[in-house]
């Protein structure tokens, strides 16, 4: 079979392209180059190249993952998961039964410490993991938890129950992502493969290194499985404003690599109690901004001046209210990533400034737990979709991962059901339709509903059920049995 078909046939086109069909199906589609040229009922067509027969099933435009941390998404498979974990004592006897990598460390992750019922104690975690430098990130990657050997190794000091937090544990990443390219590399292929034959055909990567550099050498080397928008963070946004970037900036002449937008983390996150916040938490405090008002508004202003869009992280009600602030008085463009907790006046906003609402519905079900303990005084809206859809936001839907899986068909369906696996109905009012949620997984998000038509690029995921009227639990079980990136298939099942 041949990656480039010319001509697909016996499919069904369900959606907002359905109005547009003169039959119900099936369908043909002829495929010029990297576009559509032309759909018609099934035989009406004739192919000048390969054909493949879809089957019956069922086209939508290629899924998006707007949220992803693409390298520790990559090596996550290869670290050992401590999610279940329900103490220190605990993910110290699992990280010890592991053999240490090449490096001679240890490295576990998706630590829920804010489940815990008491704080770790460095001295317990040296206990059972030992002279091995031992690492747990947090699910959320706001917070890592070091053995002394591992503080040994990198040269810090750390408090008494191991737990490094915000910036200082992203200096930690960093160095524990800092592998040969190589090695890299490789992980980033397979993970992106796998993520193909889920029907991804777009990812925003917020990985805080050099992502420019990095995906204009993994383009070099023959990168074709996605589209990619690399993220840039202050840290390089000099660098990259010297090359002569800016948002939209082709990384390769594949045309499927391109510069993202500048991505800005004001406050914390929930599990370690530092999104910032109107009301204190039970503990205490109400949480942090990494960045001050008018700073965000200067940096915002330069950003923008200099040719790029920006995402601003914003989890807590008060770092939210302080993003769509600086986004109002600096004219930037771009989105609030995560929207986690949004005072309710604060939610026609995002339609006002047109700023888009990037959440990952994963989140609502993974912290439910943890947010009705430590959020249960706030009066904002917690993880909205549907209060942000009604104010006439455009919504985009996304992983987070490695925080949650890679798994777009598990978003829709939690942004659908609001609900885990096997769970009974929705948890709460904030479910969506699957035409929204399919919408916010495409490239340009909710309020531009995407349709496949003549002169359409040929970004399609072909799916074995019809989403738009999919049940919840079948919507999280889809299968697809092929994925089509500018008219070249990226999977076949």
């Amino acid at each position: 079979m041949s990656l480039r078909p010319a001509l697909v046939r016996n499919v069904h086109i369900p959606g907002p392209t359905a109005r547009f069909l003169p039959v119900s199906g099936p369908l043909d589609i002829l495929v010029d180059g990297d576009r559509i040229a032309d759909i018609a009922p099934a035989g009406a067509l004739r192919a000048a190249g390969p054909v493949w027969d879809a089957e019956g099933r069922w086209a939508v435009p290629g899924l998006w993952d707007h949220h992803v941390h693409v390298n520790p998404w990559a090596l996550f498979s290869s670290r050992v998961d401590v999610s279940s974990a329900t103490g220190a004592r605990e993910v110290g006897a699992r990280m010890a039964a592991v053999a240490p990598d090449h490096r001679g460390i240890r490295i576990g992750v998706g630590m829920r410490d804010g489940l815990w019922r008491r704080r770790p104690a460095l001295s317990e975690f040296d206990e059972a993991t030992g002279s091995v430098p031992t690492y747990v990130i947090g699910a959320d990657l706001h917070c890592v938890l070091l053995n002394s050997a591992a503080a040994r190794r990198e040269g810090i000091a750390v408090p008494d129950d191991g737990m490094l937090r915000e910036t200082e544990a992203f200096r930690v990443h960093a160095s524990l992502d800092a592998i040969s390219d190589d090695e890299l590399d490789a992980a980033v292929a397979a993970a992106a493969a796998r993520a193909a034959s889920q029907g991804i055909v777009g990812v925003v990567d917020f990985d805080m290194a050099w992502n420019i550099g990095a995906w204009q050498r993994r383009g070099a080397a023959g990168f074709d499985s996605w589209r990619v928008r690399a993220g840039v963070y202050p840290q390089h946004l000099d660098k990259a404003i010297a090359q002569g970037w800016t948002s939209g900036g082709t990384l390769h002449d594949s045309g499927l690599l391109e510069v993202g937008s500048l991505k800005v983390i004001t406050d914390g996150s929930l599990g370690t109690r530092t999104a910032a916040c109107s009301v204190a938490y039970p503990s205490g405090g109400h949480g942090e901004l990494t960045v001050q008002p008018d700073e965000l508004v200067d940096l915002l202003l330069r950003a923008t001046g200099a040719g790029f869009s920006v995402a601003v992280h914003a989890i807590g009600d008060v770092a939210n209210t302080r993003a769509l602030d600086a986004f109002a008085l600096s004219g930037a463009y771009g989105s609030l990533e995560h929207a986690q907790l949004v005072a309710r006046t604060d939610l026609p906003r995002f339609a006002r400034l047109e700023v888009t609402a990037s959440v990952q519905p994963q989140h609502a079900v993974d912290d439910r737990e943890l947010a009705r303990h430590e959020w249960a005084g706030q009066r904002a809206a917690a993880y909205p979709l549907r209060s942000l859809v009604d104010a006439g936001a455009n919504l985009t839907l996304g992983s987070d991962a490695p925080v949650a899986p890679l798994d777009p068909w598990g978003a829709i369906a939690t942004a659908v059901g609001r609900s885990r696996p096997g769970e009974p109905g929705p948890q709460d009012a904030e479910g969506i339709d699957a035409t929204t949620a399919l919408a916010a997984s495409s490239e340009h998000g909710s309020r531009t509903a995407p349709e496949l038509l003549p002169g359409a690029l040929a970004d399609i995921a072909f799916c074995d059920a019809d989403p738009f009227v999919a049940e919840v639990e079948h919507l999280r079980s889809m299968t697809v049995g092929a994925t089509m990136l500018g008219g070249r298939f990226t999977h076949v099942s």
